[in-house]
């Protein structure tokens, strides 16, 4: 199914249709602040096991990421962040970033790493906060399979090729090609892995 929303304003009755979606247990298609993104709720194991089929991978060794709406729900699902790193997280957050920290009690097992970290992310897209407001908890996020094509930027596209493996794609216009930025903050000091859309000094 494809689903029109407003790239600026989200209409409710659309967001609540995508956020029933996710409760069933559904895999969307939807649009970040970077590229278009799998996603479910992470607390839909089946979901997240579906999304790593699509993907190809194991889960155990997937390095599977999710998007939060703000930073206080961020912190929920990472130890405890010291005052440099609440700075460096609120200086580029909301924005293209995916953070790597040390995960929490609260992230499902399935999604965390072997190093028990997990990759999070706040994203500046008004459709995907839209999104996590209704559904009041993060989203896996995880990119497409295969490399980053042009297809892969128009919504009508994307649902031709991947309307039997999803239950849904959001159309909320032609998303960009470029990622998230991912910076690991596990060590003394920030490290960026992947240099992606969002700068870093």
């Amino acid at each position: 199914m494809l689903l029109h929303i407003h790239p600026q304003n989200p209409q409710a009755r659309q967001i609540k249709a995508a956020v029933e979606c996710l409760q069933k247990g559904g895999v969307i298609i939807y649009p970040t602040d970077t590229i278009y993104g799998l996603g479910c709720d992470i607390t839909q194991h089946k979901a997240i096991e579906r999304i790593c089929r699509i993907k190809q991978v194991d889960p155990a060794k997937a390095n599977l990421s999710f998007i939060c709406p703000d930073l206080s729900d961020l912190s929920r699902y990472t130890k405890s962040i010291d005052t440099p790193l609440y700075r460096l997280l609120k200086q580029h957050l909301p924005g293209p970033y995916t953070f790597i920290l040390p995960a929490s009690k609260e992230v499902p097992r399935i999604l965390k790493s072997k190093k028990d970290t997990i990759g999070l992310r706040v994203p500046d897209n008004a459709i995907a906060q839209a999104i996590l407001q209704e559904l009041g908890r993060p989203i896996l996020s995880a990119s497409l399979p295969g490399d980053m094509v042009e297809e892969y930027t128009d919504p009508e596209l994307m649902h031709a090729n991947f309307s039997k493996l999803v239950d849904l794609v959001v159309d909320g216009g032609i998303g960009g090609m470029t990622p998230s930025t991912i910076v690991d903050c596990t060590g003394e000091e920030p490290v960026v892995t992947r240099q992606g859309l969002g700068p870093w000094e």
